[in-house]
């Protein structure tokens, strides 16, 4: 089952972006991406939600919580 990590990078990956241009987008810092990615860190709800909204996609896939 993939993490939310990987299932950032690949949704950014598919959208040909790299996390400079992600984090322009979402008007976030560029290493909160990479810390995202890394599975360091986690975004808050409020990120989160951006990124299911930019993406298309649910925060439950998101957070892996359905395929």
């Amino acid at each position: 089952m993939k993490t939310f990590c990987e299932r950032l990078r690949e949704l950014r990956k598919e959208n040909k972006l790299t996390t400079t241009e992600l984090a322009e987008k979402l008007n976030i810092s560029q290493s909160s991406i990479s810390r995202w990615e890394n599975g360091e860190r986690r975004p808050n709800i409020k990120e989160l939600y951006n990124i299911a909204l930019f993406f298309n996609v649910t925060s439950d896939y998101l957070l892996v919580l359905e395929d």
